[in-house]
């Protein structure tokens, strides 16, 4: 009898400590500062892209030719470049020539922070300024795994392939388009451009720029369908005339 007694009282001071082993098993994980990945701890279930933005450099899918109209471009940006100077009479221009991944895109690979003037002389009558240039190529230029002159000739390849539509070299008054006009122009100009192909791109409701999507060869425009969906969304979209 005095041993069935002993043995309750164990298992009765024992109880309380088994509970609290099995709630600490239990309870939901706190979470720690070395848990949130990212900026918020509520992000941490935010999709990821497919592939790091700064990847091995000429790891990428294919190319997009930006071409920034200039006159829209510079009345959004006020930028002080050449490429905005009042009697310039420009009008689409190479703003730069990106690596993509088809979801995402790779950006500040690495490789040679400056570029020679031998380089620079290769993108002259690319861009409309040195500066530009530069920048072009540390920020994607350098994931492309070309040297800095093979990008600029790269990016000059890309631009000579396309023909600008008349309703843009022609443009002497400020026109009110949509986006499947100026589309359509381009394909029209451009036979073997494709529906999903560009897109293009506006701040507000002013034209900035368009979008061609290239294979990675350079030898054919190519289908894109995340630069085509993330295009301008506004129906009427204003193209300023050059000035």
């Amino acid at each position: 009898m005095g041993d069935f007694r002993l043995q309750k009282s164990i298992l009765q001071k024992s109880i309380p400590a088994l509970a609290f082993i099995v709630c600490l098993a239990c309870a939901p994980k706190v979470a720690r500062a070395e848990d949130c990945i990212l900026d918020r701890c509520a992000d941490k279930a935010a999709p990821q892209p497919s592939r790091p933005s700064a990847a091995p450099s000429g790891d990428f899918d294919f190319y997009v030719l930006a071409l920034s109209w200039s006159p829209g471009f510079c009345e959004q940006s006020r930028s002080g470049s050449k490429q905005c100077e009042p009697g310039g009479n420009l009008g689409f221009v190479v703003h730069g020539l990106w690596p993509q991944y088809e979801h995402g895109f790779p950006s500040d690979c690495g490789g040679p922070a400056t570029v020679s003037r031998i380089a620079l002389e290769r993108a002259r009558g690319v861009y409309p300024d040195e500066g530009l240039a530069r920048y072009e190529w540390r920020k994607h230029g350098t994931c492309t795994g070309l040297s800095p002159g093979d990008y600029f000739d790269a990016a000059a390849r890309a631009r000579n392939a396309v023909t600008i539509p008349d309703l843009f070299t022609k443009a002497s008054a400020d026109q009110t388009l949509s986006t499947q006009a100026i589309e359509q122009a381009f394909r029209d100009a451009n036979p073997r451009l494709r529906p999903g192909m560009m897109g293009v791109g506006c701040r507000r409701d002013t034209l900035e720029d368009v979008r061609i999507c290239f294979a990675k060869d350079l030898s054919s425009f190519r289908a894109c369908p995340e630069v085509a969906r993330g295009g301008c969304r506004v129906r009427a979209i204003r193209a300023p005339a050059p000035y």
